[in-house]
């Protein structure tokens, strides 16, 4: 079956709510163990089909934010999504209360038991009401983001279709480029104002409704953070802006003398080469011919992975109008097929898309075996160490995207991945001050953005753009608005795949792979740092850990001669 022959079908809520308290009420009564794990086959395959038709609704009205039957299709799941979590957290309860707990934990894994405890904690009926406005909010937000239409140099463009202009080498282009795009934010600022205000409020409601402290805690429980806390992401904080921007500012003074520019302002980071940024040396189909070659050469079991994609059109890559922005992979349980969604446009984020989002879909893939749906992903953090690691196992093979330019692609890779980790800890700490002080007005809420701007990025010179100056960067960062505290598990796995760079590219270590391959088939069955363990790599809390891998990847860097 290819993609488009998954049907949709909307599923009657009271149907499975009758359905579901039913095998409820059979596992709570069950009198073997048998009859207990017949009740949890049978919710499992329940919620499987669920889950599918709520990822299906989801992929179809992302590549189309303009159809109307799935826009409808949305807001439906938007309003009985926690109808169905309701559902699910009795479920839970009686897993856990379960007296033949012991025999189900031979077929659910521990990460369940300690995910469905935090479920319990996280909600309760009367907060469902609090859930739909809020899944409300995070689509307006997202159909303000796709609504976008940017005149420039006589035509029009989305959002991510102005990413190019972006890394112009003329430098009139790119400032023209950057203040038309700033020009959206500004002319909609006051929505994006009013969606975010209601969002924090909301969030914060529910957190104080639920008993937590503030929303951060209430985060930390219903992201399953099993290993570690918010005391240890602030120290982790502290050492990015310790050992990792003091690099990136040396970074950004040679980017400075390659372009030739006296300064770097805001609008000149995106491009870092004088002739250029690498560009992909072909159409998207260039693209996918050249990813099935590098997928069969790497492993059988990715061969075999990339073939299933294919043939299954289980890709959907190019940007269009209409069509959300951004990129991200997700999985349909029914058909146990991942599905893979980006933007391409013409830049080196296209091949960036195709290694880190098919990690994360290989994942997946490699977790089809677990039966429960639950476990079948892991935590947010470990799922991007898949993703990122994924894009530098794959560097022999960039040549053949890349052409001549492959040495740019990965000095501009590399150096990348060190410039994202100080904004990425960034949004993690705006994110702490707005929820711990969320009577915050919107001017407040940019004054603080900007401050700590200031203190990760010290670089950005906002100097010819006071909009910007203001602390209005951060509406365009979707997880702000969509996933909250999602950001900082891009860093924590970032430091995990600078570990994977350093084994594969610098070490040769040929066990790389083997442990790659085992952290994928574990799926969720593995907390973040038991997983951590399970690839031989250093906690990204463990002291000294952050320093020896960025210096490694500065003195890569420092080694290659930028100017050529």
């Amino acid at each position: 079956m290819k993609f488009s022959d998954y049907t949709y079908k909307r599923p009657d809520y009271e149907t499975v709510k009758a359905e579901l308290t039913q095998l409820t009420e059979r596992l709570t009564q069950a009198k073997t163990a048998d009859e207990a794990l017949a009740a949890v086959k049978s919710i499992n395959a329940l919620n499987a089909s669920i889950e599918t038709q709520n990822t299906l609704c989801s992929i179809r009205h992302s590549i189309d934010t303009n159809d109307t039957f799935y826009e409808a299709e949305t807001n439906y799941w938007d309003n009985h999504g926690p109808l169905y979590q309701e559902l699910t957290t009795n479920y839970y309860k009686a897993v856990i209360d379960s007296p033949f707990r012991t025999t189900l934990e031979t077929v659910l894994p521990e990460t369940f038991f300690k995910s469905a405890e935090n479920q319990l904690k996280i909600f309760s009926p009367e907060i469902i009401p609090l859930l739909q406005k809020e899944n409300e909010l995070s689509t307006q937000y997202d159909k303000l983001i796709a609504s976008a239409q940017i005149p420039f140099q006589d035509s029009v463009y989305t959002l991510i279709q102005m990413g190019p202009f972006a890394q112009s080498t003329d430098r009139e282009t790119r400032k023209a480029a950057a203040a038309a795009t700033t020009q959206f934010f500004v002319d909609n600022e006051e929505a994006f104002d009013e969606i975010y205000d209601q969002l924090v409020k909301t969030r914060d409601q529910i957190a104080k409704t639920l008993g937590f402290k503030d929303y951060v805690e209430y985060s930390y429980h219903s992201m399953n953070r099993f290993d570690y806390n918010r005391d240890m992401v602030k120290t982790y904080r502290e050492e990015i802006k310790k050992h990792v921007v003091p690099v990136v500012e040396k970074l950004y003074q040679r980017q400075a003398k390659r372009i030739q520019v006296p300064t770097l302002k805001h609008y000149d980071l995106a491009l870092e080469f004088p002739d250029g940024n690498a560009t992909p040396q072909g159409d998207p189909d260039f693209i996918i011919k050249n990813g099935i070659k590098m997928y069969h050469e790497l492993s059988p079991e990715t061969g075999e992975f990339i073939d299933f994609m294919v043939e299954r059109d289980l890709l959907d890559l190019v940007a269009k109008k209409g069509k959300r922005a951004g990129g991200y992979c997700t999985y349909l349980p029914d058909f146990k097929s991942p599905f893979i969604f980006s933007n391409f446009n013409g830049t080196s984020a296209d091949i960036d898309v195709l290694t880190h989002e098919a990690g994360h879909a290989f994942q997946v893939y490699q977790s089809r075996w677990i039966e429960n749906p639950e476990s079948i992903w892991p935590t947010y953090e470990t799922c991007e160490i898949h993703s990122m690691s994924m894009e530098f196992i794959t560097w022999p093979w960039m040549e053949g995207f890349f052409g001549s330019q492959v040495d740019k692609y990965k000095f501009s890779h590399l150096a990348g991945t060190l410039y994202f980790l100080p904004y990425g800890v960034l949004v993690d700490h705006f994110q702490h001050e707005v929820y711990e002080h969320p009577e915050m007005t919107p001017a407040e809420r940019k004054a603080t953005w900007r401050r700590l701007e200031k203190e990760y990025l010290p670089y950005k010179d906002y100097s010819e753009a006071p909009d910007l100056d203001r602390g209005i960067f951060w509406f365009r960062q979707g997880h702000i608005f969509s996933s909250p505290f999602y950001y900082i598990d891009y860093t924590l796995a970032q430091v995990c795949a600078l570990q994977f760079w350093r084994r594969t590219q610098v070490e040769q270590d040929k066990t790389a792979w083997s442990d790659y391959l085992k952290i994928c088939q574990v799926g969720g069955t593995k907390s973040f740092l038991q997983v951590v363990a399970l690839a031989n790599l250093n906690s990204p809390f463990t002291p000294g850990a952050l320093e020896a891998t960025v210096q490694a990847a500065a003195d890569y860097l420092k080694a290659l001669d930028d100017k050529k």
